[in-house]
């Protein structure tokens, strides 16, 4: 069984559970996108919560709300905060430092 996430217009509104034989049957098969449980901030992790050297699976685990931006392949969560800054590396995001002159 694989995790599969639906994505429409960008953003991932369902994930379920399933076979890949169960996604091609069903009407909007193309919307259905692989998303990996073991894959977060662009590693792959083990069953000991370790990476794993295995290969990460579109940046994150795909949750309802996360952005599939489907140029870089990717799964990542919602710009949380105007001033957050999207790292590509990790597909997370983070903040640069405010400076006061």
């Amino acid at each position: 069984m694989s995790h599969f996430a639906r994505v429409v217009d960008g953003v991932v509104d369902t994930v379920i559970v399933a076979e890949q034989d169960f996604i091609d049957t069903l009407p909007d098969k193309d919307l259905w996108i692989q998303t990996s449980y073991n894959t977060r901030m662009g590693v792959h992790y083990g069953v000991d919560n370790q990476p794993d050297g295995g290969a990460a699976l579109r940046g994150n685990f795909a949750g309802v709300g996360f952005i599939y931006d489907a140029e870089n392949d990717v799964f990542y969560e919602p710009k949380p905060h105007p001033m957050a800054v999207l790292d590509t590396r990790s597909w997370t995001w983070g903040y640069i430092p405010s400076v006061t002159l």
